[in-house]
């Protein structure tokens, strides 16, 4: 499974970069909201960083107005990929952009009839919302399995990007459910790598190491 960064913060994507565990970056108006930077600037710094896809989300919210904006987002750099709403609008400009062979990624969807739509209209990526559902006392993990045996069926290429994923059990479920991509908090990414029984195995090899009186160097 790829892991994407859900983060507009230049430093943790470079940490991430860094670390060789980021496949590519998401970002959404809240996240640029919370950055306090320019849109266009943070995503061309996201963009020259990493060779991996980036997307930035149109704000208008009918076709012509999500046109217009997504091939100026397009524009930026080569690695953008324009976010849509699951909207009708939406994916009628998907359908617009993949015919023009630009990458899409269709969020804010909540069922696999929305899912199915989003393949037909040539997504690069769909990504439901799966701590959203988990809120309303909706599996999430429920529809990626859904979406998963759908595309299965088909064949269809657009890949299942797991969002609004919250911690390491909702990654590790996500995995299983058979997403092609989590899109995940810096965080959280970097706590999976963390578990107490690696913390004392390591403070005890640390102990043994000292009492040898040995260096590797």
């Amino acid at each position: 499974m790829k892991f994407f960064a859900d983060t507009a913060v230049v430093a943790e994507i470079a940490e991430l970069d860094r670390y060789g565990l980021l496949d590519g970056v998401t970002t959404n108006p809240s996240l640029i909201a919370k950055s306090g930077r320019d849109f266009k600037e943070v995503i061309a710094e996201i963009c020259a960083m990493i060779s991996g896809p980036v997307s930035a989300e149109v704000a208008a919210m009918q076709f012509d107005g999500m046109v217009a904006e997504g091939e100026h987002l397009a524009r930026i750099a080569g690695n953008v990929v324009i976010k849509l709403p699951l909207t009708l609008d939406g994916l009628r400009a998907c359908r617009h952009f993949s015919g023009k062979g630009i990458k899409t990624n269709v969020t804010l969807c909540f069922s696999a009839n929305q899912a199915l739509l989003a393949a037909k209209a040539g997504a690069t990526y769909v990504s439901p919302f799966v701590g959203r559902l988990d809120d309303i006392a909706i599996d999430g993990m429920d529809l990626i399995r859904d979406i998963r045996q759908i595309y299965d069926n088909y064949g269809f290429a657009t890949q299942i990007l797991a969002a609004s994923v919250r911690n390491a059990n909702h990654v590790r479920w996500a995995a299983l459910a058979g997403a092609d991509v989590a899109t995940v908090p810096a965080s959280v990414i970097k706590g999976l790598a963390s578990h107490v029984l690696t913390d004392k195995g390591l403070e005890q090899f640390a102990r043994d190491w000292a009492a040898t009186g040995q260096s590797i160097l």
